[in-house]
């Protein structure tokens, strides 16, 4: 378990945040060992930049343009796989790519034991991938909404019910639902 001490030491966030300027040395600092998905990335100490680590991958979108911002998702089998075949349920398989402030995951700072939901290979990103914790799992799926964009601070909300068939929106409920599944006690 994680002290509150030390995890303020190991995220050492700006002023704006907890009223106290962040760490200079955070980034020698950083344990990739402690984290859940990523690992030898880079922070960004610079107020001016609007990413927090090189972990986004906003810049690769940006430099591929929104015809080529798309994600595949993996196809699992529901025997073999079913966490992952439930968090995958989509009417779509390619789904348009959206930003937001951490757009997407770079393929290359993924540790190796993250399981990939969802990438491009032809930008090196990862948008939507899972992992176990102790007894408990998470799921990050990187953007902000998926039907618009680049949806800024201050936009009005997206109306959900001009999209009823959003293949994006279905991945956010089915990680709210995903909770409620029960497990099948199996036969010995």
């Amino acid at each position: 378990m994680i002290s509150r001490y030390r995890l303020k030491v190991l995220i050492s966030v700006r002023k704006m945040f907890d009223g106290d300027p962040a760490d200079p040395s955070a980034p020698q600092k950083l344990q990739f060992d402690q984290g859940f998905a990523f690992e030898n990335y880079r922070l960004s100490m610079n107020p001016m930049e609007y990413e927090f680590s090189d972990i986004d991958g906003t810049p690769l979108h940006n430099r591929a343009g929104q015809k080529q911002d798309f994600f595949t998702l993996f196809d699992f089998s529901a025997k073999w796989d079913p966490v992952p075949t439930m968090l995958c349920q989509s009417h779509e398989s390619i789904i348009r790519g959206f930003m937001g402030q951490t757009t997407s995951y770079n393929l290359k700072f993924i540790k190796p034991e993250v399981l990939i939901l969802g990438e491009n290979k032809g930008i090196g990103i990862a948008k939507y991938i899972h992992g176990e914790f102790g007894k408990g799992q998470w799921t990050f799926y990187g953007g902000h909404d998926p039907e618009d964009y680049q949806h800024f601070v201050g936009d009005p909300p997206t109306d959900l019910s001009l999209h009823p068939n959003s293949a994006g929106y279905r991945l956010i409920l089915n990680n709210v639902l995903f909770p409620a599944a029960k497990k099948k006690k199996q036969k010995t």
